[in-house]
Parts: structure tokens; sequence; C-alpha cells
């Protein structure tokens, strides 16, 4: 579509996301000819792709982790800008469609779907043990409301609208790093809270500064900045630390046009564009800002409670430290391949740590190539950022994986992979998926800098065909959205990549508002 083709208005639209014709047209042309699938060789498995290390080695790993945190600086990475919709959308269905909801009404199936009906109750049944509660009860009782009273009578309507609603609290609207996750003695933390404190146990330096990084929703930002400042000062004088938080933005650069069910530019019904944000890709700009040593990647919702942070706070000090070792024979191979021409004991040295260490097998030409090629072919190779990915024992939950992938010249990696990434039509690849031992819980440490201390720039190791095409409404009108590649997916693709497994009890998403009632976010067991 040529630029002459878009109105003025529009033309405007895509100046002001700072975003050329060119470029929208690019993402038009991708909706017409579709995404590539993967070819997936294999999953990988302990041994094949994914380490375990022995009680040794993970020693080795903690030492080496608490040399670095003497005289390196770590930061803690944590994409914080999703909304809680999808965490309570039962709980909004539900409130929308009823004008009251009882005990009775629930016993007696009034809702449709059995298994929203069932989370309702699992809700109802488990809302004193919920964080927030104490704040939801105080707040409907400033309009007159006694939640204990309402409770006991099995009227569930107020404690919706009081709990997702600008009535009260206005959960159904917040991020889920602002939400009451765990309850303590003193007071209930938010998810955003419980990631200072757990970078407090292993991203402290020796001069004790803790160094965090979220990226928020530009109309949050103000709302995280506020609660930093209120709950600073006690964290500070609870972990004898220096908190630096810094909050970051999706750039409007990285947003990408809509289109129709038959790939034109959707538009609104005031005839404008639509355009929406490009997925947690689009953050591998904000990480290519960073200028620390090591950094930690979490999502906002994967915290727990203090009584279960140990496990957590040994199992980063692990990664980190395997990601050091890992580093230091990269730099050393680096070293040896650049003074001299290497003999080729040392090219084959490498390439068995390149083969077995990183995961890589070489094209075919590799092992045909003289020997200078194979130099520069193992330099580039190790030349790249580092990310060491625990891996949990698959337990049913949907996202990625770690798989072998092949690409066009025969070239073998280790990827993280998207089920959307996976062509579903493919027996052969369908049946790879269901091999599947471990799961993707976005657990990383990353090393960013080259031998030489100078940042890469992130953006040359993207790989850029891994988009995602997500079907989404608006307006009561079906559309499609583009993704950028994943941030842990192909926004990392041409990364160094190590997969260690890592102890199930690490990972505690909340997907849903129920998954609060779990003993891991609890005070005590139940």
């Amino acid at each position: 579509m040529a630029g002459s083709q878009f109105t003025e208005d529009a033309l405007e639209q895509i100046k002001s996301h700072g975003l050329s014709v060119d470029e929208v047209n690019r993402h038009i042309a991708v909706f017409k000819k579709g995404t590539p699938y993967l070819n997936l060789d294999r999953p990988c498995t302990i041994g094949d792709g994914i380490k375990r290390p022995d009680d040794r080695l993970k020693m080795r790993c903690i030492e080496k982790y608490r040399e670095a945190a003497v005289k390196r600086r770590m930061l803690k990475f944590v994409p914080s800008s999703g909304a809680a919709t999808r965490m309570f959308k039962t709980l909004i269905k539900a409130n929308n469609r009823y004008d009251r909801i009882t005990a009775d009404d629930i016993k007696a199936g009034i809702l449709d779907d059995e298994s929203e009906a069932s989370e309702i109750r699992t809700f109802i049944d488990g809302l004193r043990r919920f964080a927030f509660y104490p704040a939801l009860a105080d707040t409907m009782q400033r309009d007159g409301i006694s939640a204990a009273s309402i409770l006991e009578k099995g009227e569930f309507k107020p404690f919706l609208d009081y709990l997702l609603t600008e009535k009260g609290l206005g959960y159904g609207g917040k991020p889920k790093g602002l939400l009451k996750f765990h309850q303590y003695t003193e007071a209930a933390r938010t998810a955003f809270e419980e990631h200072l404190v757990e970078a407090a146990g292993y991203s402290k330096t020796e001069a004790g500064e803790c160094a965090l990084h979220f990226t928020v929703s530009p109309e949050h930002r103000q709302d995280f900045e506020s609660l930093l400042e209120s709950v600073r000062s006690g964290f500070e004088k609870l972990f004898d630390a220096r908190f630096t938080v810094d909050f970051s933005v999706q750039s409007p650069s990285t947003d990408t046009i809509a289109v129709d069910m038959d790939n034109q530019p959707f538009r609104r019904n005031d005839g404008s564009l639509l355009f929406r944000p490009g997925g947690h890709g689009a953050l591998i700009q904000n990480l290519n800002r960073l200028t620390d040593d090591i950094i930690f990647i979490k999502n906002i919702d994967n915290v727990v409670h203090d009584r279960f942070k140990s496990e957590t706070i040994e199992c980063k000090q692990i990664l980190c430290g395997y990601l050091l070792i890992i580093q230091e024979k990269i730099f050393h191979y680096i070293d040896a391949l650049s003074q001299n021409p290497p003999d080729e004991p040392l090219i084959e040295e490498v390439t068995g740590f390149v083969e077995t260490e990183l995961s890589v097998t070489p094209p075919k030409a590799f092992y045909n190539g003289d020997r200078e090629d194979r130099r520069r072919y193992l330099v580039d190779r190790l030349n790249r950022p580092l990310r060491v990915c625990g891996m949990v024992p698959n337990s049913g939950e949907p996202g990625g994986g770690p798989f072998w992938v092949k690409d066009r010249d025969g070239h073998l990696s280790i990827q993280i992979v998207e089920t959307s990434q996976i062509d579903p039509e493919d027996d052969g690849q369908q049946a790879i998926q269901q091999g599947l031992t471990h799961f993707n819980p976005v657990d990383l440490v990353c090393s960013i800098r080259d031998i030489n201390g100078n940042p890469f720039d992130l953006s040359r190791y993207v790989d850029t065909e891994a988009v995602f095409i997500a079907y989404k409404s608006e307006e009561g009108r079906d559309l499609k959205a583009l993704e950028h590649p994943g941030l842990w997916n192909g926004a990392m693709a041409y990364w160094n990549t190590v997969f260690v497994e890592i102890p199930q009890i690490t990972f505690n998403p909340v997907k849903r508002v129920t998954d609060l009632l779990r003993n891991p976010h609890q005070a005590k067991d139940q």
C-alpha cells in the first residue's frame, strides 16, 4: 500500500507513533504473508540441551556468584506493564453479566460455564485468605457495607464490584505489580514490593546497592513511583540496602498496526487507524539501553511469600554462577583464537565447547572449511550476548518450552519456543512438542557485555521473522494484531544460550486470582 493511499490524518497518526509508512507497509505485508513456523528437531531434555548441575557444581556456582557480587554491577529487570484483566477474567465476566450473585445462585448453577462457577466458588471460599481482603473490607465499610455481614448472608456481587471497579480497589484495571499478593504480620505486600525484597537476596552489591528496572505502562508509572517512595525507606532499613530503581515504558515506535480479517488496516468507528503495543519482544529496546554487567530477568507475577524465598534466592545465585563460569570460558577462547593463528587442537577444543556447553551444532560447511574459516565462525559464535535460562519440569502449564531448532542451513541451536511458533497441521512437529519434558518459567540471567566490557547491540541478535500474529477484537469486530519476536524467544534467538534445570518451587505465577490461594502465596500451609 503506497503512502498516498493513507489519508492525511492517518499519515499524522503514523508519524505520531514514531513510525514510517514503509514500516507500516512492512507490518501489513507480514499479515498477508503469514508468519513462518520454526523447524523443531527435538525437545531439549536433561543431558541433551538442558544441564542438571550436581551438588558440587552448584556450590562452585554459588562461590562464583559471591565473588561477582563483590565487584560486578547486577540488576534485576522486570517486565511489569501487563494489566491484571486476564487474572480477573472470570470475575469480570460474572460481575458485568449478573445484577446479583448469591451462594444459592452458584449452587443452583446460574453460571453457564461450570469451570467459571468453580473458580468463583473457590474465590469466595478463600476470600478472607487474600492479602487484599482487609483493604477490600475497609473500602466497603467506607460506604457503610459490612463485608463480614454480607459474606455471611451469601451476597457476593458487592465483593466483585468493590474489588474490580473504581467504586473500590479498581483491581480489574490495574497492573499486576500494584496488587496486594501476600499477607504479613506488619502489612500486605504487592508483587512490586516482593521483587524488591527478592532482589535484596541476590542482586545486592558489597556496597549494599540493589538495582532494579521495571518496564511499566505510561498511565501507571506514577503509581509505581509513588508506591516505591512509600516503601523504600522501610525496606532499606530492613535489608541494610540502598534501592536504585528505574522505570521505563515501551516506546510507541514499537507499536504495530492492526488489520481486519482481509488484511486491510483496521479502522475504528471514527475512521482512525488502530495501533497496538508490539508485545513484550519490544522490550529488547529497553534492555538494550541498560549498561549493567549481569541482568536477572523475571516476570512480575512470579514471586512467593517470604517463607519460600530461600529456594528462589539460591536458585538465582546458582544460575548467575553458572553464567559466570561459561562466560570465563568464552572470553578465554576468544582471546586464544585472536592471539595467533590457532592450531588444530585448539580449534577442535573450542568446537567441542560450542557443541556441548552452548548446545550449538554448526552447519556442515563449517566442518569442511579451512582452519581460518572455522576460526572466524567460532569467534563470531562466541562473541555474543549470553543468557542462562532456568527450566522447570513440565507440569502442564501453557506457554513456551526448550527445543532444538534447525534453520535453513541445517544449523542446530537451542531455543525457547512458543506454541504459536509450531505448525499445528504438521503431525511430526506436534509429536515433537508432545515430547516436551520442561517448561520455560521466564527465569534468566544475562550478560550483555563483550570481552572488552563494551555493550552488545542487542538488535543484531533478533530473529526478525519470529513475529506473532494474534487474533483480537475492537469495537465488536475481529482483527489481527502483530507482535514483535518475544523477548526471550525471537528477540534473543541469536544469543549464546544455556538451559539449566531449576526446581518447580521457583515457578509460582499468578495467572488467575485464585492462584494466590496456593501455599507459596500464603502465610501458612493450608
